[in-house]
């Protein structure tokens, strides 16, 4: 698919401040950007822009600064590096002040040097400024420095600073519900990531290293046109699964072993986010098996009960009661399901939440809870279901056919008017499935 047609339009960035200044009384809120950051000597990280400025902007370089004034004949002012021609010979080209007026949709635009002349001209009027102090040291000094001009001010008529609110309560709850354009990025996101699992299954045999899945799963993210993951690759063969942030992938796989990938492609800044475990032979022990299936179960659960009104913490507690169960009839665990869950003697083998939210970020925005309990769904909003078990060194009491298996399955959940729609489900899961899969590429 062309990645132009699939790009988030100018439309659907103005649409954005335009309800985040409506949700606002008053006031102007300011915005910054993320900034170069410097990896050794001359040479920068790979810049990505930080996630809620992209939201409301669409523009990627660093060291601008938004302001939004609703009511303003300009309600909409950026500040950007200006054009160079040096620069651009050496690192490509800029927007410069031209570029942000027009194709941005800025009404007026200034170089970012400017920013200690013109911001507080552009705040002058406002006793309100919404903006997220410690986002940014310059734009807080100058803020700071307002604050106190405008207080000295005050016998001479200056409009003194009476509020400085924190938009990000605002910016997040916007983010949790995604639109159409945002759902088709993710969906396009999560069709990128389903064919690099599919070349991450038919690559994977004992003697392949860990980082040569990796790579045979990763060409097919940047062939697709992602250019770059939402989070580090983790493949993790045998025991290294137990470890559920691994990112070595530097071990070789042997023949007994499972293989454990957590990946996601990026696409338009919205990143999937999919776990998938097989056995790196073609066929699950039956101890593998039986730890699969009770993962399988609890996250087939979690999932049908994801919709509308469901607390965000009882899809948690779904698929925990299943893991538990399972692990009571493997022998593992004693005494009844209720009472494990409520002292939480399951987590030696299964240690994190079952969802997260997914978006712009692969831990996106917004609460979980609030001063009234747990998030309760809501159509628009996108969540991981991923419940696991290892069994690592953590896990004392493991039988021995048990020890160094680790499994996670992990889909990425739409919430729908009527329930949810997995949209993650092209990519294999159920362990026949699996099986004839890697069996096929031998």
């Amino acid at each position: 698919m062309n990645a132009a047609r699939m790009a988030t339009q100018p439309q659907e960035f103005r649409s954005r401040r335009r309800r985040l200044m409506d949700s606002l009384t008053g006031g102007a809120i300011v915005i910054a950007a993320g900034h170069d950051s410097p990896r050794n000597n001359d040479v920068d990280h790979q810049y990505r822009q930080e996630s809620s400025f992209w939201y409301l902007t669409g523009f990627d370089e660093p060291d601008a600064v938004a302001v939004l004034r609703p009511g303003s004949t300009t309600p909409y002012t950026l500040f950007v590096r200006p054009y160079d021609p040096t620069f651009e010979i050496w690192m490509g080209r800029r927007a410069g002040v031209r570029g942000a007026v027009g194709p941005l949709g800025a009404n007026a635009a200034y170089p970012v040097e400017q920013l200690d002349a013109q911001l507080p001209r552009l705040l002058a009027e406002c006793d309100t400024i919404y903006y997220a102090l410690g986002s940014d040291d310059r734009v807080d000094g100058i803020i700071s420095g307002l604050v106190k001009q405008r207080r000295r001010m005050a016998q001479r008529g200056a409009k003194s600073v009476r509020r400085i609110e924190d938009p990000t309560a605002q910016i997040d709850a916007m983010r949790q519900v995604k639109s159409d354009d945002e759902i088709a990025l993710l969906q396009r996101a999560i069709d990128i990531t389903a064919v690099g699992f599919e070349a991450a299954m038919q690559t994977a045999a004992p003697g392949i290293a860990e980082y040569e899945v990796q790579a045979a799963m990763e060409r097919s993210f940047r062939h697709l046109g992602s250019p770059r993951n939402g989070y580090p690759s983790i493949v993790a063969g045998g025991s290294n699964a137990c470890v559920l942030h691994y990112v070595r992938n530097e071990e070789t796989l042997g023949p007994e072993d499972l293989l454990l990938i957590d990946a996601g492609a990026e696409y338009g800044y919205y990143t999937a986010d999919v776990t998938r475990t097989w056995p790196v032979s073609g066929e699950f022990t039956p101890a593998q098996r039986a730890v699969y299936d009770i993962v399988l179960d609890s996250q087939k659960k979690a999932i049908d009960a994801v919709k509308p009104g469901v607390g965000f913490d009882d899809v948690h507690r779904v698929a925990t009661r299943v893991l538990i169960q399972g692990l009571i009839d493997l022998g593992i665990m004693k005494g009844e399901v209720e009472q494990n869950l409520s002292d939480a003697a399951y987590r030696d083998y299964y240690m994190h939440a079952t969802s997260h939210w997914l978006g712009l970020d692969v831990h996106d925005c917004g609460p979980y809870r609030d001063d009234k309990g747990q998030i309760r769904l809501r159509p628009g909003m996108v969540l991981t279901i991923e419940p696991g078990l290892y069994f690592g060194p953590q896990a004392k009491q493991t039988p021995e056919e048990y020890r160094g298996i680790g499994i996670r399955i992990e889909d990425d959940v739409l919430v729908t008017e009527d329930g949810c729609r997995v949209l993650s489900e092209a990519i294999p899961k159920e362990p026949d499935e699996l099986e004839a899969i890697v069996m096929d590429a031998r």
